[in-house]
């Protein structure tokens, strides 16, 4: 009892609940043979936002499908977890109903921006969010067992880390599209043109202190550093051109790969800057072909 003769109030009440047993969204169908569900929370980290994401998935499913989970970009900073980029915002139907309409299910996330946590609070939304799908894999008819990451630009670097840390064999892939690999060796890909003691970075508000302040966080941040004998394979998409993220950091994770021995396939995009800036729609169509089949032929 309190000192007012009160019994105590039972704080367990003021925890939220398990996102695991959360209802789901209701269905919409916004393209033929296509369900999304959108907005399920998977998360509610303490002091933080409940984390959602989308789902889209064939309606008539023949069974659990496949399934890619998409990290979106924007500096670690801004972005949303429904826009692949502003070459896609036009395409109809979008990126993620012709992911369904080639058979596979597609889970699009939100996670804490850098704003809102530190690393690794990003890698960690990611391993919750892995852990929501594979425990409500049979309600939503997805199989867990076949999951391929795809992240473009800071959503790749995040897709890369997950893929790389996470525990099991249910991850089958990565695509990255120009995303960072090895913070440490950004000052030295980009020719002078990053300056790692600068506080000020968006790789510095990610982590929480600039890059050179804290070499074993920048390490631990870094997916080349991940790299072992048993990583899934990774299609790495990156332009010539890009001058935010250099694509030598592209090269760097792919000859780590490989002297490990993981399956890896590098492509450098001709001419193209980062966001597939500069790249002809045909070269666009291209990449995201690309993907879709690398993803396909990983998850069969």
């Amino acid at each position: 009892m309190t000192r007012s003769g009160h019994p105590p109030f039972p704080l367990e009440l003021l925890a939220p609940p398990d996102p695991a047993t959360l209802p789901l969204p209701p269905a919409s169908h916004p393209e033929p043979g296509v369900e999304l569900l959108r907005g399920a929370v998977y998360a509610v980290p303490d002091g933080s936002r409940p984390l959602e994401l989308d789902l889209w998935r064939p309606a008539e499913p023949d069974g659990p499908a496949p399934l890619v989970v998409f990290v979106h970009g924007g500096g670690w900073r801004t972005g949303r977890r429904d826009d692949m980029g502003p070459r896609f915002r036009a395409w109809r139907p979008g990126p993620f109903a012709r992911l369904v309409q080639a058979g596979l299910a597609v889970a699009c996330l939100d996670y804490r921006l850098s704003g809102e946590a530190h690393f690794p609070a990003q890698r960690d939304d990611l391993a919750a969010a892995l852990r929501w799908l594979g425990r409500r894999a049979d309600e939503l008819a997805v199989d867990r067992s076949r999951t391929v990451l795809w992240g473009e630009s800071a959503g790749a670097h995040l897709a890369a880390l997950a893929a790389l840390t996470s525990s099991g064999s249910s991850v089958r892939g990565c695509v990255c599209w120009y995303g960072p690999s090895d913070l440490g060796a950004l000052a030295e890909d980009h020719g002078g043109g990053f300056d790692a003691d600068d506080p000020t970075t968006r790789e510095a508000r990610l982590l929480g202190a600039a890059p050179a302040a804290d070499k074993e966080l920048t390490r631990d941040a870094s997916p080349v550093h991940h790299v072992s004998e048993g990583s899934p394979a990774f299609l790495l998409l990156h332009g010539t051109d890009d001058t935010l993220v250099p694509s030598r950091q592209s090269v760097r994770l792919a000859d780590a790969l490989r002297e490990a021995g993981a399956p890896v396939e590098l492509r450098l995009v001709g001419g193209a800057q980062h966001l597939w800036v500069g790249l002809p729609d045909e070269g666009v169509t291209e990449c995201f072909d690309r993907s879709v089949e690398f993803a396909r032929e990983l998850t069969r």
